[in-house]
């Protein structure tokens, strides 16, 4: 009866669908728990804090790469994905213009990484990361997501991470070669992401001669809005460590990226639930609003519960888990593991509402909503960051999303009223 049941539940689709990309992205989410304890053992605390700065700031330059095509793009690819020159299209178009802007990026990443001071003294460790840029530029997982093809994306997952894994434990032996540590991620994301984007330009056939730049330049015309708001939330995602960086030290860096790296566990599960989930929320709204909904609330709500959890557990079970990744300040650091925990609880709620404001087509005002956020989220940090010092960063996280949450739920209670769904 059981292997009956499991067997119904895997000829449904969404299911399958469900499991591939959970187990690539659970292979996502446990390099991290392999490689920082190897990491800090090796390298310290304070070199650790180090290297987190330079990942964060690449991870920030890579949103003028994307330039919102893991939004919009997505949704191009969902709602076209059976017209195969709408995907042509689209896919030719968003990869040429994410190149024109890698181009740009690594030229004022030069610049700002050999002039500027900050980035001059470690000049060596943001030079290695640029590879993580490259590597975004022929990223392919928007397009993947849109078409629903995730064993693709649990391939191109699984074999970044095995390289960038290779690298850190065959490379990685002594306190210096922390400068190289981004750069293994780098390899591993350029290595895969160029095999998936072989695949999908063989696969469909795709021809970059058909190319127009009028198109590019509408691409950039016409995304700039979520690009800018995309800046915001990468700004609210990377600025607690880079303030930290920037006006304590790389010890309390490396303290707040121990916290941080075990709650982005559960973040970036939420993150990638969405990029699960928010493809066919899209459609199914397009196609059945009432439909959409109830496969928004099921999925959503199964999330959430599990968040919960977990949550509640690793409250209970904080100083083991921080002792698993340093033996030093364990205490300090446990205590703020236990306010970090209300993080993810919150973005289990205001992801997905904002999976259904963007579903609802309410781009612009998503757009005006993050950009507020972010700037009440920033300042708030900065008010409170030099009396609170990481807790202050912590409380500023939380009390942001509580807000968000609060105005996601307003917007979209009056838009379900108007429009009588």
């Amino acid at each position: 009866m059981f292997i009956q049941r499991i067997s119904t539940i895997l000829k449904n689709k969404q299911n399958t669908n469900l499991v591939i990309y959970g187990f690539g992205q659970g292979f996502n989410l446990i390099t991290p728990l392999l490689v920082v304890p190897y990491f800090v053992s090796i390298c310290g605390v304070e070199n650790f804090g180090k290297t987190s700065i330079a990942m964060a700031i690449s991870f920030f330059l890579m949103v003028f790469i994307d330039y919102g095509s893991d939004i919009i793009g997505v949704k191009d690819v969902a709602v076209n994905r059976d017209n195969k020159d709408e995907l042509e299209k689209t896919f030719i178009t968003t990869i040429s213009s994410k190149l024109v802007l890698l181009v740009l990026v690594l030229m004022f990443s030069m610049l700002l990484f050999y002039f500027v001071p900050f980035f001059n003294n470690n000049k060596s460790l943001y030079f290695l990361g640029l590879p993580i840029l490259i590597g975004q530029c022929i990223n392919p997982t928007w397009f993947l997501q849109g078409v629903e093809n995730f064993k693709w994306i649990t391939i191109l997952t699984i074999v970044s991470k095995l390289i960038y894994l290779f690298g850190i434990f065959f490379f990685i032996h002594q306190k210096e070669d922390y400068i190289f540590i981004n750069l293994w991620w780098g390899i591993g994301t350029i290595l895969a992401n160029g095999l998936a984007f072989y695949y999908i330009v063989r696969k469909h056939n795709f021809s970059f001669s058909k190319l127009k730049k009028e198109h590019v330049l509408d691409l950039l015309k016409g995304n700039f809005s979520m690009f800018s708001s995309q800046i915001f939330v990468s700004l609210q995602m990377y600025s607690p460590i880079m303030l930290i960086g920037f006006f304590g030290n790389n010890l309390l860096a490396g303290h707040y990226k121990i916290v941080e790296q075990i709650i982005v566990v559960f973040k970036t599960y939420i993150y990638l639930f969405f990029n699960f989930v928010y493809p066919r929320v899209c459609y199914l709204l397009e196609k059945n609003i009432k439909e959409g909904l109830k496969f928004w609330k099921t999925y959503n709500g199964a999330n959430f519960t599990f968040i919960v959890i977990t949550m509640g557990i690793l409250y209970c079970f904080s100083s083991q888990a921080v002792r698993y990744f340093t033996k030093t300040d364990v205490l300090e650091i446990s205590d703020l593991l236990k306010l970090a925990v209300f993080i993810p609880l919150t973005l289990s709620i205001s992801i997905p509402l904002k999976q259904l404001l963007l579903g609802f087509n309410q781009q612009q005002l998503y757009i005006r909503i993050v950009m507020i956020m972010v700037i009440v989220n920033l300042l708030l940090m900065i008010t409170l960051l030099p009396y609170y010092g990481i807790k202050g960063v912590l409380i500023s996280l939380i009390i942001s999303e509580l807000i968000t949450i609060g105005i996601y739920y307003f917007v979209i209670k009056i838009k379900y009223k108007v429009s009588n769904y």
